[in-house]
């Protein structure tokens, strides 16, 4: 599933579980009670309920929808969800003193939730499913392998529901290259994977059996590593030391996997809940400002209010960012054809590497100036974060001609879903080096933390202030 799409996917299924929580705490009273009258202490708890749910669900991951995960996983998890929950739930009515709640509504209610959560859940699933079957919401997978590879097509092509689309085949095999010559792409034996991934939308390497020797894995690994690309290899010992590294299974078959980018899911889905929420609050608290601003736009050149262009996001995927118009409605067209004229009126580049950053660009308009002084310009992108585009945190998205002119490492920082500011723009962007950004970027990625991204939020906010750097 593509990340982007999953952190969406998940929000509003938390959110829906919780408001399932709610009804189902509503019936159990009316089941015990013969009414829904909520007294004061009913209140206080119903209060506290919807929040500790929802922690809950994220904290341990329930909400997201797994591709590969038996039933019983699924009533596990509700099980210890509600336990604890209810747990919860009487400590609020022991340090509250909520006398007149009762336990027996309570038990109840954690028996309807649990059952009411999972079927749910299970129906859920079964929508998902039938979406994979029809090749939707899907994983590019390039396999590797040879005798032992046929029994995981044969699996990815029986569980359609996982979500797998084979982009890729690379093996030896006689009898698996004329079964599928006609139905996937055989790759030939000498291919240059790392040059594959480079070229190629790839979400996941599958490297089933020993169809390469050790000394030619451990490039293809780190190959994986260095752009940000998942690689899951079938359980042989392996000598290589990687931190981020384990073994996860697609049914009953084990594979080591290694990734060199943040995977830890319950502070990813934190991010993302954060991400949701804040966008969302300033899109709504922010409308008489983005009125304000358009009325200025309009007012003082023609053209549209909102500048829109071609980014790339996560592992290479396009998208379309949004931003105020701060340029003439033709900035680019411009660059392209007049770019010998402003150098030559001594306006250039003044950032190094493949990136255009122009100081005094006679492009802008006067709004314009102002709005990319305070920032403001930016705002729209609050949009690209409540579609799943971007986070508020995270390496600036580039355009496609920049990542066609990045060096090998560099790539890794598509890795992680772009933000609307970094390290990068909280140390002063335009006096930072083409090189030491994309170091900025890995360092973001490599020591990430829900403490990081508060930092840097802090930062930009006191940037933004001091009109210095952003």
């Amino acid at each position: 599933m593509l990340k982007e799409k999953e952190q969406i996917i998940n929000n509003v299924i938390g959110l829906v579980e919780v408001i399932v929580t709610y009804i189902t705490f509503l019936l159990a009273m009316y089941i015990r009670k013969g009414s829904l009258e909520i007294s004061t202490d009913y209140a206080v708890l119903l209060f506290f309920l919807g929040p500790i749910w929802f922690f809950l669900l994220k904290f341990y991951n329930i909400s997201r929808i797994y591709r590969v995960n038996p039933y019983s996983y699924i009533l596990f998890a509700y099980f210890l969800l509600v336990a604890i929950g209810i747990g919860l739930l009487f400590f609020i009515i022991f340090i509250f003193n909520l006398e007149s709640v009762s336990r027996i509504i309570i038990l109840l209610f954690a028996a309807i939730n649990l059952v009411t959560l999972y079927l749910l859940k299970i129906d859920i699933y079964y929508i998902f499913k039938k979406y994979r079957k029809k090749g939707k919401n899907t994983i590019n997978a390039l396999l590797i392998g040879n005798e032992d590879l046929e029994n995981l097509i044969e699996k990815i092509e029986k569980n359609t529901f996982w979500g797998y689309r084979i982009i890729g085949i690379i093996t030896e095999n006689e009898e698996i290259i004329k079964k599928y010559t006609k139905i996937y792409n055989l790759l030939p034996i000498d291919t240059d994977i790392s040059l594959y991934i480079e070229n190629h939308t790839v979400d996941e390497v599958l490297f089933n059996d020993s169809i390469f020797d050790k000394k030619q894995i451990v490039p293809i690994i780190y190959s994986c590593m260095e752009i940000g690309v998942l690689f899951r290899m079938s359980s042989q010992f392996l000598n290589i030391t990687q931190t981020k590294s384990s073994i996860q299974y697609l049914d009953e078959i084990p594979f080591f996997t290694f990734q060199n980018t943040p995977n830890n899911y319950i502070y990813l889905s934190i991010k993302s809940i954060i991400d949701f929420i804040l966008s969302f609050i300033v899109l709504i608290v922010l409308v008489p400002l983005f009125i304000l601003i358009a009325i200025l736009i309009k007012i003082d050149s023609k053209g549209p209010i909102i500048f829109k262009q071609i980014r790339v996001g996560l592992r290479g995927r396009k998208f379309i960012l949004y931003k105020f118009r701060s340029m003439v409605p033709n900035a680019e067209k411009l660059l392209r054809n007049d770019y010998a004229e402003l150098h030559k009126n001594h306006i250039k580049n003044e950032q190094d590497g493949p990136v255009f950053k122009m100081k005094n660009d006679p492009r802008v308009t006067r709004v314009g100036k102002f709005l990319r002084k305070t920032s403001l310009d930016e705002l729209p992108q609050f949009f690209n974060v409540l579609k799943g585009d971007m986070s508020i945190v995270g390496p600036r998205p580039p355009i496609p001609s920049e990542v066609d002119k990045y060096e090998r490492w560099q790539l890794r920082r598509l890795s992680m879903k772009p933000g609307i500011t970094c390290i990068w723009q909280v140390s002063g962007r335009n006096k930072i080096a083409f090189k030491r950004w994309m170091e900025l970027d890995l360092q973001y990625i490599d020591t990430w933390s829900l403490k990081l991204d508060f930092m840097i939020i802090l930062k930009t906010i006191k940037t933004i202030f001091k009109r210095d750097g952003l």
